[in-house]
């Protein structure tokens, strides 16, 4: 252990300006992996949000250039270049180079913005190789630029189109594309020393301008994505109810007129839409000044407290309910789609940490339950038939709950999800019990299962052999699910519960990998598990448990040389690179075929495997996409496949 000694005042570091975020980026992006590099962009286009939000901008441009660098456009008012006598600066460097240096801390600049935090652009700036900023106003245009981590290389100067101080770099931003008489413009490339990836993936920003497109009514988003020739363009009128619409597209409805409500008041802006569908699952997506807060928060709480109560309040006046009776928030919530927006004043604005997941403000939840449950009651009334159709709906969760609970007590409490019970007699478990060292391999057929066990880590890998195809869970509800055999070994077998038993704490693996067989059928019973843990066990995809394996298609071999390939493509390159030997390719119809050793370095050996993690960027698109691929519809099924046919991997080989 090192000596005390040496620690004095001399051991204080004091970082200053932009300094202490290239030293400490974590702190503000949350991190450098995929999510702080997304959340650079992400900064940049809220500034320009809060422009549109403001009435100043109708059109925002997000564009990817091939050399790693993206450009956000607004027609907003441009950023002020004037000099700030104070601090002898104009505006615009100031906004790229101080932090906390913006126009959201009740300097007039902004009533609504998406944070108060105000360190998006500069921080963005620091942690750039170089930064471009043009704004244009007053019949003016004017550029300035920034390099390694935000050092000034010059001057706000007028803007001559293809005019760049940084050597050696090509300079893809035109603003004479841009035809407005005002706006801003900021082009930046991330620093590759800071980010462990700086490969922008434009499906995450897809659908986030879609739903600021959807937030945000009458202004229209453009995505340009120089590297793969896409293009998407956003626009709606319809604002929060389009949402709705689009969230319960593919779905049967069980209220025809979505409940709406638009109101605002001199702390808050509220708007909200819910409509019923006949699935058995919810989903509330709530904003707060156009920012998603997937925790929540009290907007959303205010909301749920008062759907709740206006519901139970109205089944007892129509005596659905007797006094004594109450709707539980999950029976009132199955089948749920709800949209819930508030917008309230910057300065005012407070989100639980600089990812702003979770709205804070606390006098938001009364207001938004106040406003919320005088709405409900008002919707109900003027429209009896829908509330009768909701109802129906709420009951009849509430009988299903009940009956599950009926049906828990009976299948799982003797399992050893309760404690006490017995390991399905198929799982071959491992030694270690650390669930963070841990994995469990479900593999589809037995002889499949058999290679797995012969070839696998004993001591940290578990194989659980589970023969045919499991149920279509879609549209099941959990008494059904769990009467299933097979789901009934792999709940125990995992150890954490189902449902309302789901325990964390009880996780036997860290790891829950899907093994199945690299063809049609294969992909058919990964997606069956995959509808399976997105429906009843959605905490296991939510904390990044569930993987997919990838098992090789071909072997290659040449004398006493080997090779497997993973794909048509990889066979097809690797044939055509090796032409003038005699190769010897084997293509593998399934798991079965292979050997203990075959499988153990293939698909197995986390050394050498390939193994794909399953995460939800979008739960919206995400639940969607169940609900047409898995659910009873064959057209929205048939239209979807048509659609993205060029976009899979078919394997079209016997």
């Amino acid at each position: 252990m090192s000596s005390n000694n040496n620690y004095s005042s001399e051991s204080i570091q004091i970082l200053e300006g932009l300094e202490a975020v290239r030293k400490r980026p974590g702190m503000y992006i949350g991190s450098t992996g995929q999510t702080g590099l997304h959340h650079c962009i992400t900064e940049i286009v809220n500034n320009s949000m809060d422009e549109a939000l403001a009435g100043y901008a109708n059109h925002i441009k997000l564009v990817f250039f091939k050399d790693g660098s993206v450009a956000i456009y607004d027609n907003g008012r441009g950023i002020p270049f004037d000099l700030n006598k104070k601090y002898n600066k104009t505006g615009l460097e100031i906004a790229f180079t101080v932090l906390h240096g913006g126009g959201k801390f009740g300097g007039g600049g902004y009533k609504v913005s998406s944070g108060l935090h105000g360190v998006g652009a500069s921080v963005v700036n620091a942690l750039s190789e170089y930064c471009r900023v043009v704004s244009r106003r007053n019949g003016e245009t004017v550029i300035q630029e920034f390099k390694d981590g935000g050092n000034v290389i010059g001057p706000v100067r007028p803007y001559k189109e293809g005019e760049t101080l940084l050597k050696g770099v090509e300079n893809p931003l035109k603003p004479s594309d841009w035809d407005y008489t005002s706006g801003t413009i900021v082009q930046f490339k991330p620093d590759k020393t800071i980010f462990d990836t700086t490969d922008f993936k434009y499906e995450h920003f897809e659908s986030q301008l879609r739903e600021y497109a959807y937030l945000t009514a009458k202004v229209k988003f453009e995505i340009i994505d120089h590297r793969t020739d896409r293009y998407y363009t956003y626009y709606f009128e319809g604002g929060v109810k389009t949402f709705l619409k689009s969230l319960n597209r593919n779905k049967k409805l069980i209220n025809q007129t979505p409940f709406y409500i638009l109101k605002s008041t001199d702390e808050l802006y509220v708007e909200a839409a819910f409509q019923y569908n006949d699935t058995y699952t919810d989903n509330f997506l709530s904003f707060a000044n156009h920012i998603k807060t997937a925790e929540g928060g009290s907007h959303l709480t205010g909301f749920k407290t008062a759907l709740t109560r206006s519901i139970n309040d109205y089944a007892k006046k129509q005596g659905y309910l007797k006094e004594a009776e109450a709707l539980t928030p999950d029976d009132i919530n199955e089948g749920l789609t709800a949209v819930i927006s508030v917008k309230l004043q910057s300065e005012e604005l407070q989100f639980e940490g600089q990812t702003k997941n979770k709205l804070g403000n606390s006098f938001v939840r009364p207001l938004v339950e106040q406003i919320t449950k005088s709405a409900i009651n008002d919707f109900f009334e003027e429209n009896p038939k829908e509330a009768k159709a909701i109802l129906e709906k709420n009951i009849l969760a509430m009988k299903a709950r009940m009956a599950a609970k009926a049906a828990r007590e009976t299948v799982i409490r003797k399992t050893a999800l309760e404690g006490g019970g017995v390991l399905p007699g198929k799982l071959a478990d491992c030694s270690e019990k650390d669930s963070k060292k841990t994995e469990i391999f479900i593999v589809e057929g037995d002889s499949a299962g058999g290679s797995a066990k012969q070839g696998r880590d004993r001591k940290t890998q578990a194989i659980l052999p589970i023969f045919g195809k499991v149920n279509n869970t879609e549209g099941e509800r959990l008494d059904k699910v769990v009467s299933s055999e097979k789901f009934k070994m792999l709940i125990v077998a995992i150890g954490a519960g189902i449902g309302d038993h789901y325990n964390p704490d009880k996780l036997r693996y860290g790891k829950i990998v899907i093994m199945s067989d690299a063809d049609i059928d294969g992909s058919h019973i990964m997606t069956l598990y995959l509808t399976f843990f997105f429906r009843h066990m959605r905490p296991l995809l939510d904390n990044g448990h569930v993987y997919v394996a990838v098992p090789p298609l071909y072997k290659a071999t040449w004398g006493k040389n080997k090779k497997y390939l993973f794909t048509d493509s990889d066979r097809d390159i690797f044939m055509k690179e090796n032409s003038d030997k005699k190769i010897i390719t084997q293509r593998f119809k399934g798991l079965g075929e292979m050997n203990a050793d075959e499988l153990w370095e293939t698909t197995m050996n986390p050394k050498t495997r390939r193994l794909k993690q399953v995460v939800i960027a979008d739960a919206s698109r995400a639940d969607n996409v169940f609900s047409v691929l898995m659910g009873d519809e064959v057209l929205p099924r048939k239209k979807f496949i048509q659609a993205n046919a060029k976009k899979a991997n078919i394997d079209i080989a016997g």
